[in-house]
Formats: C-alpha cells, sequence, structure tokens
C-alpha cells in the first residue's frame, strides 16, 4: 500500500463517515441492504487497483450469538463469502465474511449464550485499521484532533467516537491494529497491494494517514 502524510490540522476531527469504492455502487447498495448495514455506508464507484488484503476490516459487535448468526446468514445470502464460519472463542463468539466488492466485514459479540431471540440491532460499527506501528499512527491521530478512549500499547488503539453522521444510526467507530495480527484474526494473508478501497471522512481537512488510509473533509 502507498504510505504518505499531508499537512495537520489541530481541530478536533472524528470519523463521521466511510465511503467504499467498489467496482459496481447498484450491486453493492443491494448486498449492503440485504445486510442490514447499508445505513452505516457511502459507496463510489472505483475501478482502482486492489489485490489481496485492503489493510482494514468493518467489525459489528451485537448482542448475541443468534444475532452474529443471523447477520452472517443475511451476508451468505446476499452473496458474501464466509471467511471465518461464526464459532466461540475465549472472547466470545464472532465470524467473518467478504462482501462481493471485496470487504471484509467481522460479526462478533462478547456473550457466548443467548439471553434473548436473535435482533437486527447493531450495538456498535467499528472501522479497524490494520496498522504497521500502532504506537506512531496514534500519535498522528492524536495529533490531528482525535481523543483516545483505549490503548494497549503497540497492539490496540481505539478512538473515543464523534457523532453519527446523517442518516447514520449511531457513530462510528476508529481503532488501530497491527496489520499482521488483524489479517489473522481475518483469516486471510497479510499480503496486499494498490488502493485501500476506502476513503474516510472527517470532520476537519484532507489527510493521509502513515499507512495510506485516505481521509477527506465531510459534514460535520
Amino acid at each position: 500500500m502507498v504510505m504518505a502524510t499531508t499537512a495537520s490540522t489541530t481541530a478536533h476531527t472524528s470519523l463521521a463517515s466511510v465511503t467504499l469504492e467498489v467496482a459496481d455502487p447498484g450491486a453493492a447498495r443491494r448486498f449492503y441492504r440485504a445486510f442490514g448495514v447499508d445505513a452505516y455506508l457511502h459507496l463510489r464507484a472505483s475501478e482502482a487497483h486492489s489485490a489481496g488484503f485492503r489493510g482494514f476490516t468493518l467489525a459489528l459487535t451485537v448482542s448475541g450469538p443468534a444475532t452474529v448468526d443471523g447477520f452472517v446468514g443475511d451476508a451468505v445470502d446476499a452473496g458474501a463469502t464466509v471467511l471465518k464460519p461464526a464459532a466461540k472463542s475465549l472472547w466470545g463468539y464472532g465470524g467473518v465474511v467478504q462482501a462481493p466488492d471485496g470487504t471484509i466485514w467481522k460479526i462478533a459479540t462478547s456473550a457466548k449464550k443467548d439471553t434473548g431471540p436473535a435482533t437486527r440491532e447493531i450495538d456498535d460499527v467499528v472501522l479497524l485499521l490494520g496498522v504497521e506501528d500502532v504506537k506512531a499512527t496514534k500519535q498522528f491521530y492524536v495529533d490531528r484532533g482525535l481523543t483516545v478512549a483505549r490503548s494497549f500499547g503497540g497492539k490496540y488503539t481505539e478512538f473515543a467516537p464523534g457523532q453519527a453522521g446523517p442518516g447514520q444510526p449511531g457513530p462510528l467507530k476508529l481503532a488501530l491494529y497491527k496489520r499482521r495480527a488483524l489479517a489473522k484474526d481475518l483469516g486471510v494473508p497479510v499480503d496486499g497491494t494498490g488502493s485501500h478501497r476506502i476513503v474516510l471522512g472527517g470532520t476537519t481537512g484532507t489527510f493521509t494517514d502513515p499507512d495510506g488510509f485516505a481521509w477527506e473533509a465531510t459534514a460535520s
């Protein structure tokens, strides 16, 4: 992936929107509507080259295993590929799917048993960026006004969410994870080249982070 930086800003910044660059916006829109996450996304037509791991995942946190299974099932019915079947783990229950446009999604819950029926409710949507140096990239974002909510040394950082964007049911969260560890967690090879095929919308100016993830200004 191309690595670059541009001028920084001292104003407060938060993640306001996520735009996926896809070859067929109409088909992608139908998939994400069936999957149940269309309200959280913008779509943009692009033929940019991308091969292998794109360096990020979008993660849904939900209430219980039955809800995980429901979202995974809807994604597969709409054309997604299962990368990791939903299963129990030490931390809970979850699975990983890849959308027809190539975007990887993780659906998970910390609960190992259901306490109620499956729902279509999403507790959190987190954009996890796989980065080479978590500490350095965390500082890059802090310098641009993001507020750290949780941090575990050089392994993981989560930033405080901003306000929900227009038409979004809840705020998006941004987190950083070691690129190699993220690929392993998703069950994919770490190698990837070309475009990330994602643009982050922020409440301040345009810039590109150290791992090549591009931000553009959007409405607060």
